[in-house]
């Protein structure tokens, strides 16, 4: 009797090729979430990838290796063996793997691999790849707590400061939980696909609202996120960019890797990218803060009283830092983004093409926050990206990172 390769393999690329001929180790330890493991590897298995996987003794406890060898079509490795599996997965050698996946991983994991022991399958497979220079993303799962603590936050540092990604949890219910089965496929796609075309270069961005001050505590912002600069800086990231993002008091969460200078008012974010530009070689300038346009002349460091009839406020237009960049440093390629309110498309590409021309802008970004899943604290974003020569480039709505990609994309080949 003829027996050919696994069955489960036979779903190998039934979705997309883009992890095609890639192979993936995925590692799992003893948290609860292991029982999103197998899910995580059919994936990546129906984007083209052939999945290896490798569990800690702990992790035999929440999913049994029988299930995971069923997921992926592979023996899974349980214990370090004579065939010292840890070298043929991901020794320096030209067959290693191309990427390891931890999925998920404690903080005991994390804590032993930022130590550099190795007493488990998991721990020896990631410092021998670790050496040999393979791609590591970790996608921790712990209590919320464990996740605050000072020393797990400091291992996980150690381990960014080594170009490993980690991903970021989602707090619910108490618990830091793996990021979703999607979030963390597209991680592994864009790890292994994305071109390195940004080596080299610097990108300072600036992200989120800006907060004038109307008293002691009173404030006029707006709703931004920071979803979008975010998004830009990651994408830059992950391009090989170096990014400085200067930031206001946004919800989203930066990414590790981007140095960031926290800022409040519209006039503290001016200065650090005036500063920025001075002391930094700045490649291209992308301002998709939403500041704030108008303020008091002098913030009052007093409590205004409460049960007034009228509060009557004069306020003065605050600096606009797109029209301070060129003048630092006229080489830099400065993006700007234009925010309107229920315009049509034409009124729209004129009210930025005009904006773009009167500042100095090369590319400018526009987007009309009044359409739905559009603007403001959302995952997704429809714009129009045009340049000095009026070519306009539609982005249909889709998720802000794609939308970031594209802007990059067009930024590069005006580099």
């Amino acid at each position: 009797m003829a027996f050919g390769q696994h069955t489960s393999k036979e779903i190998i690329g039934t979705k997309t090729n883009e992890l095609r001929d890639k192979k993936i180790i995925l590692c799992i330890t003893g948290s609860v979430a292991a029982i999103k493991s197998t899910e995580i590897a059919r994936e990546l298995m129906r984007r083209g990838a052939d999945v290896y996987a490798v569990m800690t003794k702990a992790a035999h406890q929440i999913i049994h290796p029988d299930m995971v060898e069923w997921a992926t079509g592979n023996p899974v490795v349980t214990e370090l063996t004579g065939q010292i599996e840890h070298v043929t997965y991901a020794g320096e050698h030209r067959q290693h793997a191309d990427l390891i996946l931890v999925a998920p991983s404690t903080a005991n994991t994390i804590g032993k691999v930022a130590s550099g022991i190795d007493d488990t399958p998991v721990t020896t497979t990631l410092t021998t790849g670790i050496g040999a220079g393979i791609p590591v993303i970790i996608a921790p799962a712990m209590h919320a707590s464990m996740y605050k603590h000072q020393i797990v936050n400091e291992n996980i540092k150690k381990l960014q400061n080594i170009g490993i990604q980690v991903l970021l949890p989602r707090f619910e219910e108490g618990k830091a939980k793996i990021p979703g089965t999607t979030e963390i496929v597209q991680a592994v796609i864009d790890k292994l696909t994305l071109p390195q075309d940004l080596t080299g270069k610097h990108i300072l961005i600036t992200a989120g609202p800006t907060r004038a001050y109307l008293d002691a505590f009173r404030y006029i912002t707006n709703p931004s996120s920071g979803k979008m600069g975010m998004a830009l800086a990651q994408n830059a990231l992950d391009r090989g960019a170096k990014v400085t993002l200067v930031y206001g008091p946004g919800t989203a969460i930066p990414p590790a890797q981007a140095k960031v200078i926290p800022i409040i008012s519209t006039e503290e974010m001016l200065e650090a990218v005036q500063k920025t530009l001075k002391v930094e070689k700045i490649d291209a300038a992308i301002l998709s803060a939403a500041a704030a346009d108008y303020g008091l002349p002098e913030r009052k460091n007093e409590k205004t009283p409460s049960g007034k009839d009228e509060w009557n406020l004069q306020l003065k237009p605050l600096p606009k830092i797109v029209k301070n960049v060129k003048t630092i440093d006229p080489n830099v390629y400065l993006v700007g983004f234009k925010a309107e309110y229920n315009l049509t498309n034409e009124e729209l590409i004129d009210r930025a093409y005009k904006r773009m021309n009167e500042t100095g802008m090369d590319l400018i970004v526009a987007n009309d926050v009044s359409k739905e899943n559009t603007g403001f604290g959302t995952d997704t974003n429809e714009v129009y990206i045009i340049d000095k020569k009026k070519n306009i480039e539609h982005v249909a709505l889709t998720s802000k990172y794609d939308v970031a990609s594209k802007i990059l994309d067009i930024l590069l080949t005006n580099f």
